[in-house]
């Protein structure tokens, strides 16, 4: 049994010998291990992407850096182009607006002249043909008169009227009363009615607005008193009476060329 044992310990130690044997060269010395050959390679080849990819993130960079100056420098030009061109477009429409206003003024005040023109030359012939009222209508300031010999109720005269895109008369201002008693009238139906009966009135005290077309029907007897003028009054009758009527109406305005072109080289007018 002790043999056994013995001659395994002495194989044992045969083989860890041998072992050491490899670990030293013939002359006794550790052999240097084997040279790492690949991994050289492999991390040069590392080195050089990276340095390739070094090489190119600053070419990227430069190229990001010089397209980003040339874009900002084109935005700020189409921003200093559009800040012009809103300051031309502002200048412009004050420009505009300027002229507007000229031209405005300008045909308000061509307007007055042909209008004052054209009664000078209404004053000298009744039917000139700047006069902006239809034929045998008179003409005031702005509005159109005309005389009706039909004798009518009340009620007719104001259809009358109407179909004729007029109303009867109402006296509202001084200048068209003036123009009335110029006329002295006499029996002509007005637009005007009263709360009740009343013998006459100064026609001078009928420029009131309340007064005028209110078509109140009297509480006693219900009946409708109308205002007719007589000169320089103003009497009430009843509307079923008939008698003469004047209406009136808004004139139309007055032709500028028309007007301005009427008078002839020799300073006769047409």
């Amino acid at each position: 049994m002790s043999e056994e044992i013995t001659y395994a310990d002495l194989k044992f130690q045969d083989s860890s010998k041998k072992e050491n044997i490899h670990e030293f060269d013939g002359v006794g010395i550790k052999a240097p291990p084997a040279p790492f050959h690949g991994w050289r390679q492999r991390a040069l080849a590392l080195t050089l992407l990276c340095l390739l990819l070094l090489v190119g993130l600053g070419i990227l960079g430069s190229i990001f850096y010089t397209t980003l100056k040339i874009e900002t420098g084109k935005l700020n030009k189409m921003q200093n182009f559009k800040e012009e061109l809103q300051k031309n477009v502002s200048l412009q429409l004050i420009h505009n607006k300027n002229s507007s206003k000229m031209i405005r003024d300008l045909s308000i005040t061509l307007q007055e002249i042909a209008t004052k023109l054209c009664h000078e030359l209404y004053k000298r012939e009744p039917e000139h043909k700047c006069k902006p009222c239809p034929k045998a209508w008179m003409w005031h300031e702005d509005s159109c008169y005309t005389l009706s010999d039909h004798y009518e109720t009340w009620q007719k005269s104001v259809m009358f009227c109407s179909a004729q895109n007029a109303s009867l008369l109402t006296i509202k201002n001084k200048s068209v009363l003036e123009f009335i008693k110029s006329k002295k009238l006499r029996s002509y139906w007005l637009g005007l009615s009263n709360r009740e009966y009343q013998d006459y009135q100064n026609l001078d005290e009928t420029i009131i607005p309340s007064n005028w077309l209110t078509q109140r029907r009297n509480d006693v007897n219900d009946r409708m008193f109308c205002g007719y003028i007589n000169t320089q009054y103003v009497y009430y009758e009843d509307c079923t009476f008939r008698m003469k009527f004047i209406c009136e109406k808004l004139a139309n305005p007055v032709e500028v060329k028309s007007t301005l072109l009427s008078e002839i080289p020799d300073g006769k007018y047409s």
